[in-house]
């Protein structure tokens, strides 16, 4: 049974809210007001299935304790009851679920980065059907996607990109592919049919705001350039590049696809606002034993988090033991939801697991 006070508050606290909103606020209080109104609603409206669901099942388990009720209510009261306990037994699991410490980034656009890692040409082909695949996936979930700045590999696709996808609950979604994709299969070069091992690091950082890190201009050393490759006639000729180092971490970000060097700005800072922020939020992670705990890997870049076997067409999510032979369509985004589905509901496990221990 869950407490009775917590409940109650939420449900105070969402009739409060939505009496200050129709009094008339405006402003940033009006902003703040509604978001919390908009993430109240969906608690609240689970808390009062639930009591709704108790209070049945309250009424038939009375009604079979009254030795007065009729032998015929009383039939057909047990053949209702397990089905109701079933669904208490649901609403309940899904309030928990609603009542668990949410990730304050949770809401926020994303950054992801990819990077070709071991295996040369093949891993920067690999990167570039890492790129595809969120990409796909991204339009499935109704997201945006904008390449903020990549480099091209020799035979194709990319030894890193770097772009922003924006659309609600994009953190929420892709936080988990952070760390090292393997990719097990015969190179278009490879002669002998032999299968070769490579891989690409994929970074999922949260989109940071001005307010969410504050960077002294002071810690930055700003230096422009000539853009480098393939481009147009613009590169070499006009200093648009820009790289932006934050002296304190020796954090780089170096960005040139934009013709313009005040857009290029612009881009190097979000990229590095967000390394910054996704950076602060590991340590105080690292800080929280439970936290980390209830982590899905430790998030560790370096961590060796899948596998995709295209001989065998099967991919394989290390951290859960998750084996999927659906690699076509996992590649195409259209399964991808399927692992991540799997991985979110792990992760929900395991902060469910650490309520019931505290």
């Amino acid at each position: 049974m869950l407490p009775t006070q917590k409940l109650d508050a939420l449900v105070d606290r969402r009739a409060l809210v939505e009496a200050e909103l129709a009094a008339g606020v405006d402003g940033e209080r009006y902003v703040a007001l509604s978001r919390e109104f908009a993430e109240l609603s969906p608690v609240v409206e689970a808390v009062e299935a639930y009591r709704a669901a108790l209070a049945e099942l309250a009424d038939i388990e009375a009604m079979l304790g009254d030795g007065g009720t009729d032998a015929e209510m009383a039939a057909l009261a047990r053949e209702e009851k397990p089905a109701l306990e079933e669904r208490v037994t649901d609403l309940e699991h899904r309030l928990r679920l609603a009542l668990l410490p949410k990730d304050a980034a949770d809401a926020k656009n994303v950054i992801i980065e990819i990077r070709a890692g071991t295996g040369g040409d093949e891993a920067s082909l690999f990167a570039g059907d890492l790129y595809r695949m969120y990409e796909r996936y991204a339009a499935l979930q109704g997201w945006s996607v904008d390449v903020i700045s990549l480099s091209e590999g020799t035979v194709g696709g990319f030894k890193e990109i770097v772009a922003e996808v924006k659309g609600a609950g994009a953190y929420a979604r892709l936080k988990f592919e952070s760390g090292v994709h393997r990719v097990q299969r015969v190179p278009a070069t490879e002669s002998g049919g032999r299968i070769h091992t490579s891989a690409a690091t994929v970074a999922v950082l949260p989109e940071a705001e001005e307010v969410d890190v504050a960077i002294d201009e002071s810690d930055l050393r700003i230096d422009v350039m000539r853009a480098q490759g393939a481009g147009g006639q613009h590169v070499n000729k006009t200093e648009s590049a820009v790289r932006i180092t934050h002296i304190p971490t020796g954090t780089a970000v170096l960005v040139q696809d934009e013709r313009s060097q005040h857009k290029n700005k612009a881009r190097a800072m979000a990229i590095l606002r967000s390394r910054l922020f996704d950076e602060a939020r590991r340590k105080a992670d690292a800080g929280r034993a439970a936290d980390r705990r209830t982590q899905v890997g430790s998030g560790d870049r370096s961590e060796r988090i899948r596998t995709y076997n295209f001989p065998q067409g099967r991919v394989t999510d290390h951290r859960i033991e998750l084996t999927l032979y659906k690699l076509p369509e996992i590649m195409a985004g259209t399964a991808l939801g399927e692992i991540i589905d799997a991985l979110v509901a792990d992760h929900q496990a395991g902060l469910l697991a650490l309520e019931g221990t505290a």
